[in-house]
């Protein structure tokens, strides 16, 4: 039985196989069209899962689509009648786009399909899975638990922000939501909006500034934006959000309450973003410990499943599980509507069509290493073509090499097997350095990935070896927990260092490994295993050996408006238009310095801000 998930026509459009129930493979569209967050139909993603499950279109028996049309017609025209005449102007905009494309998305979706295969009547394969139960399936049927509460929060889907669904064997029920306006996930954008970056893809830039600022506008937040209740349950105040019914997140009453305009993009940032940023996770956080709390005294399941946008900030999901609210706690790694393309398969499979679900050993998702990989002969008829100068090298050879490269701080390139699902680069299309170097976090924002100097990068570390360098006794596979460095490892301050603030607390060496330790002591983890990632731990502990430190900075292998790299020609045009030194495509090594000149460029400069 083979199901082919499908999202599209929002954001971060993405395609997904499962073949009884196995997850064969999945990829997001903008890592083929190299368009960042492509919503378009996801023509390339299905192809390449195609090829990866050896098979046709013909020969799959459902395709499922990841939420329902009509239901978020539904939602728009409530909205606008409920509060007409406010926001006729978006109601007007908004109307015939829904009644030339979005209204009719399944007669769209089927022509779409049959630009594949015309001879086949797709209305009668096609399926509907409502968005936040694609979510929900994407975080609880590959989950290692055979029972377990699941945790949706994201922007909104059809109509619900925040569902709870409780998952067992083959089933899974949602028993509460709560619904549009009242969203977590449009809070915490309002603020992304506020601060001057981009709505749905800068929320993490929010979240990784966080720590820079004091949360002084907490207070204000809880007292006039959102009705926070025990139980996590929350209503906004839509006097303040403009959300419903114009084209701007926030509007002047919302200004008046934090003291002036929005931030316009690229302008310098100030305490003040910094401290909005530290408010509203602030916010976020009490939220969702109540939910997980109220969750676990009501359902009293030992076990939690997280899925939606929301569940993509680590540092929430870092508090869930220092609190032990729950005993076991698993995260969706493409957490954001890419992995409803995956969720919408996999309810199809065992929600739809009844089928049997197997649990463990471990997870289903294999790594998240679900998408494209190279062998040593198209890596090199890829470097020929670019006229590229490389060594192809043994394993042990190759490893050695790298770890030589990392000792002596060059910025390495790293592109090996299968291809990430999800926004995180966990050690298949990475950039990779030494965290013990002070200049490396400047190093690689400035120089290599041409982004904001607060940006933190995450550290990858040896399973085995997390206890000893973080205050993490729990496997974190897909780098979506935040702890603290472990406290032998952590450097004394001088008063006057913890006297600076914003980004001055950058200059101020925290731990034994600077570059991923943020300013506030913690680090966003990616545990590496020797079962999921062989050769990147093969790395690890090669690093571990030369130097006594089993962590390495991992980020992920573009720059600031790209998509991660998919194949070998994208990460030869990236290392040539950056400062990376070395890149090490398969078992090809290549320099920086061995290159021809005229093969260097400045591409980035050409990429529009994330």
């Amino acid at each position: 039985m083979r199901v082919l998930g499908i999202s599209a026509f929002y954001h971060d459009a993405a395609a997904a196989l499962i073949e009884d129930g196995r997850i064969v493979a999945a990829a997001q569209e903008e890592r083929f069209s190299r368009r960042r967050h492509d919503a378009s139909f996801p023509h390339q993603a299905i192809d390449y899962c195609l090829r990866e499950g050896g098979c046709s279109l013909a020969e799959v028996d459902r395709v499922a689509f990841y939420d329902k049309p009509f239901l978020k017609f539904e939602r728009l025209l409530e909205t606008y009648l409920a509060l007409a005449p406010r926001g006729f102007g978006s109601f007007k905009q908004a109307l015939p786009v829904w009644l030339k494309e979005k209204l009719f998305q399944k007669s769209l979706i089927t022509k779409e399909l049959a630009r594949h295969r015309p001879d086949i009547d797709w209305k009668e394969k096609l399926l509907f899975a409502e968005h936040h139960q694609s979510h929900a399936a994407s975080a609880f049927f590959p989950s290692p638990f055979d029972e377990a509460a699941v945790l949706t929060m994201d922007g909104v889907g059809e109509w619900a922000t925040t569902s709870l669904a409780i998952g067992k064997g083959a089933t899974l029920q949602t028993i509460k939501e709560l619904h549009f306006p009242h969203s977590l996930g449009l809070l915490y954008s309002a603020f992304t909006y506020y601060t001057g970056f981009k709505v749905n893809s800068g929320e993490y830039k929010v979240m990784g500034l966080a720590p820079y600022g004091r949360p002084q506008f907490a207070a204000t937040i809880l007292e006039h934006l959102i009705d926070l209740k025990d139980d996590g349950s929350f209503r906004l105040n839509l006097d303040y959000f403009d959300y419903c019914t114009g084209l701007r997140m926030t509007n002047e009453r919302f200004d008046a309450l934090f003291g002036g305009p929005p931030r316009a993009p690229e302008a310098l940032l100030t305490q003040r973003e910094m401290d909005l940023a530290a408010s509203v996770q602030a916010v976020t956080e009490e939220v969702v410990l109540r939910l997980c709390r109220s969750i676990r005294q009501e359902t009293g399941l030992p076990n939690l499943c997280l899925a939606g946008g929301v569940a993509l900030n680590c540092v929430a999901n870092g508090k869930v599980w220092r609190e032990r609210i729950f005993e076991r706690l698993w995260v969706q790694p493409a957490a954001g509507d890419a992995g409803g393309a995956l969720g919408a398969a996999l309810a199809a499979h065992h929600l739809f069509l009844n089928q049997p679900r197997t649990v463990g050993p471990g997870d289903g998702m294999r790594g998240s290493y679900l998408g494209p990989a190279f062998g040593t002969e198209e890596i090199e008829a890829a470097l020929k073509a670019l006229g590229a100068h490389y060594t192809v090298l043994e394993e042990p050879a190759l490893l050695a090499a790298t770890v030589d490269a990392l000792v002596k701080e060059r910025a390495v390139g790293w592109f090996q097997g299968r291809m990430e699902f999800g926004p995180r680069a966990l050690g298949a299309r990475s950039i990779l350095g030494d965290p013990r170097s002070p200049r490396m976090q400047s190093t690689l924002n400035l120089k290599v990935k041409y982004r904001e100097s607060f940006r933190p990068f995450a550290p990858a570390v040896l399973a085995e070896e997390v206890g000893r360098w973080f205050e993490l006794e729990a496997e974190s596979p897909y780098m979506l927990l935040v702890a603290d460095v472990h406290p032998d490892r952590r450097l004394p301050t001088r008063p006057e260092d913890e006297a600076l603030f914003g980004i001055d607390r950058l200059k101020v060496p925290r731990s034994q490994i600077p570059a991923v330790t943020h300013v506030d002591g913690s680090a966003r983890i990616q545990t590496v295993h020797q079962g999921t990632n062989p050769r990147f731990y093969g790395l690890l502990h090669g690093f571990f050996e030369a130097t006594g430190c089993p962590v390495l900075v991992n980020t992920s292998f573009n720059v600031r408006g790209e998509p991660i790299v998919a194949t070998p020609a994208d990460a030869f045009r990236c290392f040539m238009g950056t400062e990376i030194e070395t890149l090490v495509l398969g078992n090809c090594l290549l320099q920086k310095e061995d290159q021809p000149a005229h093969l260097r460029s400045h591409y980035a400069a050409e990429l529009s801000p994330d």
